[in-house]
């Protein structure tokens, strides 16, 4: 078999885009090192360590070889995330992946009332994830039983949030800095945020700026990727000729 660098173990930063799941990234990166090392199928272990959603956007850490036996230590990690909660409406998946179901008055929202919110979300909570989420109930996957109509009852996890930030307040819209521990869906952080100020909120944009010590600032786009994959494929073809 072809021993690349890839199998001895490498660690990706990748900004994910918009509109990808996370498998489509692992997928995408399996195939381009298949396809440029003439590798059989599967011949070579590609992971993630953290799932993003397909609306949310932001770093992602892919693991290849024997990188992968870490992939734990990476997803225990704390995470740091930017985006947007949507005040005085709700919806099913508390975000974008579903339509409005209901709405809220927010004409007693004040600036004060958000920062003081805020604050008190810093801390250990029990918080319930996502009906729409990929926790697993009896082996399946919420979300699938959630496509199919089948009620489902999630069970709630202790979390913790270090820091949480208001950085814009343009009603309906609140921009926000979020530091928070391993299992802690930003979804629900938007569904008790509203709660919290009698109202209704949904998660409207979502970026993951932070994994621990790893930034996005240093991650690749999947084309820079892709290209750097090229590029040492052909730097090894040229070792190998002379």
């Amino acid at each position: 078999m072809t021993e690349t660098p890839y199998h001895t173990g490498k660690l990706l930063l990748i900004n994910k885009p918009l509109g990808w799941t996370s498998f489509d990234l692992v997928n995408k990166v399996r195939f381009a090192l298949e396809k440029k090392f003439r590798l059989k199928r599967m011949s070579l272990k590609v992971g993630h360590a953290g799932t993003l959603d397909p609306l949310a956007t932001g770093l992602m850490l892919i693991c290849t070889g024997k990188m992968t036996k870490k992939i734990d230590q990476f997803q225990g990690m704390p995470k740091e995330y930017t985006g947007t909660f949507f005040l005085g409406a709700s919806t099913a998946s508390f975000d974008l992946e579903k339509e409005v179901d209901n709405t809220f008055p927010t004409q007693h929202i004040t600036e004060e009332m958000i920062a003081d919110v805020a604050k008190n979300f810093i801390g250990k909570h029990d918080q319930e994830p996502p009906v729409f989420s990929a926790k697993k109930i009896d082996g399946e996957r919420a979300y699938e039983l959630a496509r199919a109509g089948k009620e489902v009852k999630m069970k709630t996890s202790r979390i913790e949030i270090t820091e949480f930030e208001i950085t814009r307040i343009a009603l309906p819209e609140v921009d926000f800095r979020v530091a928070c521990s391993k299992g802690t869906y930003i979804r629900s952080l938007a569904r008790d945020f509203g709660l919290a100020l009698n109202s209704g909120a949904y998660l409207a944009k979502l970026h993951r700026s932070k994994i621990g010590e790893y930034s996005d600032a240093k991650a690749q786009s999947i084309e820079e990727l892709l290209e750097s994959i090229h590029e040492t494929t052909t730097e090894a073809k040229s070792n190998q000729s002379e």
